[in-house]
């Protein structure tokens, strides 16, 4: 266990990371580093957040297989035990306090995370009076792994300036910047219910790019769409009732925002799987200084090691 000393000067380099880290991708790196120097994990999850309807765009994650990806990301939306828009006055929950020690009543643990060995997790949620910028997933492996009150204590302690800075990193991409040209869209993803991709159109791969680091090869792997299909699951099901939208910040100022419009029946003959419920995600572009004379109204009514969202 670390000592109090030791977890006070962790909090004061947190502090300090807070006030001086500009970029979100290298904040939450750094955030990372440090709560692991107090905080034993194994993989985590660590989302940006539309401040409007709470929904991830902008995931950084270390999680075992990436090819579970959507799976994990649907169950994430459908589970309602800590889920970050459920968390009250607390920012921070642990699955087998919350569970009584039942963790089987979290749909996400129950159906993929004890497959992977995990024994708990700590879920933060960092929202203030004007949104919700982000939440965090940490996973302990072990059948008797759990998280220890004062390893709570201090995320909860830290969560305040986290917020802080996560929304800091948000506002800097509103600051207006010379005109830029936007790209023609907005281009369509269709997605079945398992987020499987089924379809489409021909610019999507460019602006996907657009959405995850550079310096990727592979085909991006659309993880904000993932997101937004996974909220109109979590819609329908009843688990949650924010809009299945989000903006995604950029660097350049701009934004773009991947919403489902629609969900409908659909027969998939291509994929030899008949009637079907599909979700398209509808990808469009808007100027960072438009977007700016936009405030967030309050926030919802309470809370892989993947190659796409880890930089090269």
């Amino acid at each position: 266990m670390v000592g109090s000393a030791a977890t006070a000067r962790s909090r004061e380099r947190i502090e300090r990371i807070c006030d001086a880290v500009g970029d979100a991708m290298t904040l939450r790196l750094e955030l990372l580093a440090e709560i692991r120097r107090v905080v034993g994990f194994d993989a985590c999850a660590f989302l940006l957040t539309d401040p409007e309807t709470a929904v991830g765009s902008a995931p950084l994650a270390d999680v075992p297989h990436v090819s579970d990806l959507p799976r994990l990301i649907r169950l994430k939306y459908l589970t309602k035990v800590n889920r970050w828009t459920a968390l009250g006055d607390e920012p921070v929950a642990l699955l087998q306090e919350a569970t009584a020690r039942e963790p089987s009543r979290s749909m996400l643990w129950r159906d993929l995370l004890s497959t992977y060995g995990v024994g708990d997790v700590a879920s933060s949620v960092f929202r203030d009076r004007f949104g919700c910028w982000g939440f965090l997933d940490l996973w302990k492996s072990g059948a008797a792994a759990r998280f220890e009150p004062s390893e709570a204590a201090f995320l909860t302690a830290v969560a305040a300036p986290v917020t802080t800075a996560l929304r800091r990193t948000q506002a800097r991409t509103f600051t207006d910047r010379p005109p830029h040209p936007l790209r023609p869209g907005p281009v369509v993803l269709l997605l079945s219910r398992d987020l499987e991709v089924l379809g489409q159109t021909p610019r999507t791969q460019e602006y996907l790019r657009i959405l995850v680091p550079s310096g990727h090869k592979d085909p991006p792997i659309p993880a904000s769409a993932y997101n937004v299909a996974a909220q109109l699951l979590a819609v329908q099901a009843g688990t949650d009732d924010n809009p299945p939208s989000t903006r995604v910040h950029l660097s350049d100022g701009q934004a773009r925002t991947p919403a489902a419009p629609t969900a409908a029946r659909a027969a998939s003959t291509s994929c030899g799987r008949p009637d079907r419920t599909t979700s398209s995600t509808v990808i469009s572009g808007s100027s960072g200084a438009n977007s700016g004379r936009r405030r967030p109204r309050p926030p919802p009514r309470a809370r892989q090691r993947g190659r796409e969202t880890m930089p090269s």
